[in-house]
Order: structure tokens, then C-alpha cells, then sequence
């Protein structure tokens, strides 16, 4: 089964690098006016600490607005296209190392995928006005998940590594609309990994299942990004490069680091962004 998933994940990566290589190379000549250096960083950093469970699209939220690298209304699909090669990395490393049962598995990916392709197509079509009033409770939603996390009223005791009969149909369903949700700049893994406590699984199997997820559902929800233009494509690309060598490097060489304080860091910078993206859109109903 871990075979199968490798190679699907093969083909998600050759169609994806496909599609973003034609469309840059198209658009080449009236790229836009992005900070390589900011948006390098910005890559790195997120996905670094996306390996280590913290996940990136909150942050790279945060960081994208402070940093004023591309507009509201393109930060959904800028981050879902810049961010898929580096996940589909972490996924092809999790998944060989942690034992989940396989149905399991390929149920949580494919729904997940599911809800990633009808959600794109929606959120490109978009105002900015809506993209940032949907982020700002996306961002809160994220923050919510965490601080419960944080404060352990959600927090993992299960040894299981598979899901059967209406757990595993709870399982998809809600990852479905996880799924979803990504498509909109709601970070799969704070969620996802609630998701696997409340169902009894193992802590260490919310890895490969919550990146997992993101590897199926990312491609395909990317290339419909990719498709409409509802993307910032330096800006993509600035943070996909030194993306994959963060992951490359947090997998193999970083083993732990005291992350306890850094999440109620990231914590506030969401809740901060949250606030500032609705008051963003508030000011323009104006």
C-alpha cells in the first residue's frame, strides 16, 4: 500500500511541476514585484516548523500580510501552490515511517482530495473583500484548535493505528470538509490532528495522516489555482524552493527543539492577523 501511495504522490508531483512550470514560463515577462529574499524566508521558516507539527499556513498568513508580498484576495491560492511540493515531501517521509492502517489511510486522503476540489474551485472565484473575511475566521478557527491543544482540553491518549465502521465514516466526512477548508487558508493539521485524538488513534499517526491528506488534496486544488491565476506566482515559487530544504532538513537532521513557547507566539501572531483581516474587510464595506 505504501508503494501505491508513493506513486500516486509521484504523479501529483510530476502533473503539479507540469502545470506551474508551463504557467510561469508563460507569464514570465510580467511576473510580479515580490521580495525573493522575504519570501525565501518566509518558505523556509513556515515549513520548517510545519514538520514539526505547528503547520504553516497560519503563520505564512501572518507573515505574507506583515510583509505586504502579495494581496489578500491571492493568499489562499499562493499558499496552497507554494506549500504542495514541500508537503508532498513530508508526506512520502512520514508515511514510510509510521505504521497506519492502510483503509485508513486512503479513506482520510481521498475525502480530504474531495473537499480540496470542490473548495477551489469556489474560493478563486472570490472577492477579496470575502477572502478576507473568510480568512480572518479561518485564522481564528486555526487559533482556536491550537489553544486547545495548548491547554490540553483536546490532547492524545489512543494507541490505535486505524479507524473501522462509523469512526472511519466521521473520520472522512470531516475530513472532507478539512479538505475544503484548505482551500480557504484553514491549516489541515491543527484540526486533523483534534480530529485523530477525539477518535482514539495514536498521536504519532496524526503525521502521516494529517500530511498525507495535504499531499492529495494540494496538487489538485493547486493546478485549479494554477488554472484560473488566483495565485501569486514569484511569490509561489519564492517560498516552494527553500520550503522543500526546510523539510529536507527538519525530517532528517532537526530531532526535537522546545517548541512550547513558539506556538503561544504563533498563537498571537494569528489572532492578531485574524483581527487585522477583518478589520480589513470592515473598512472596505465602508
Amino acid at each position: 500500500m505504501v508503494t501505491i501511495i508513493w506513486s500516486v504522490l509521484l504523479v501529483f508531483a510530476i502533473g503539479f511541476i507540469y502545470y506551474l512550470v508551463t504557467d510561469i514560463l508563460r507569464h514570465k515577462k510580467n511576473l510580479e514585484k515580490v521580495s525573493w529574499i522575504k519570501t525565501g524566508l518566509i518558505g523556509f521558516v513556515v515549513n520548517f516548523f510545519d514538520v514539526l507539527g505547528i503547520g504553516a499556513f497560519a503563520p505564512q498568513t501572518a507573515l505574507l500580510k506583515f510583509t505586504k508580498q502579495t494581496s489578500d484576495k491571492l493568499i489562499p491560492g499562493t499558499m496552497n501552490v507554494a506549500n504542495t511540493l514541500p508537503v508532498l515531501i513530508q508526506a512520502i517521509i512520514f508515511i514510510q515511517v509510521v505504521e497506519v492502517n492502510p483503509l485508513t489511510l486512503m479513506v482520510m486522503f481521498l475525502t480530504a482530495m474531495g473537499g480540496a476540489i470542490l473548495g477551489a474551485d469556489i474560493v478563486a472565484k472570490l472577492s477579496e473583500n470575502k477572502i478576507r473575511l473568510t480568512m480572518s475566521v479561518a485564522l481564528l478557527i486555526t487559533g482556536g484548535f491550537m489553544l486547545a491543544n495548548k491547554m490540553h482540553w483536546i490532547h492524545g491518549e489512543g494507541v490505535a493505528i486505524g479507524l473501522e465502521g462509523w469512526k472511519l465514516v466521521l473520520a472522512g466526512s470531516i475530513n472532507f470538509i478539512l479538505g475544503a477548508l484548505m482551500t480557504v487558508g484553514v491549516g489541515l493539521y491543527a484540526p486533523c490532528m483534534a480530529l485523530v485524538f477525539l477518535l482514539g488513534l495514536s498521536p504519532l499517526v496524526a503525521f502521516p495522516i494529517m500530511m498525507g491528506s495535504c499531499a492529495f488534496l494540494m496538487p489538485p486544488a493547486s493546478i485549479k489555482f494554477i488554472k484560473s491565476g488566483a495565485y501569486n506566482r514569484k511569490a509561489a515559487v519564492g517560498m516552494a524552493i527553500p520550503g522543500i530544504i526546510a523539510v529536507l532538513i527538519a525530517a532528517f537532521i532537526v530531532k526535537s527543539l522546545p517548541l512550547d513557547t513558539l506556538r503561544w507566539v504563533v498563537l498571537i501572531i494569528i489572532l492578531y492577523t485574524s483581527f487585522t483581516m477583518f478589520w480589513s474587510a470592515v473598512k472596505d464595506k465602508k
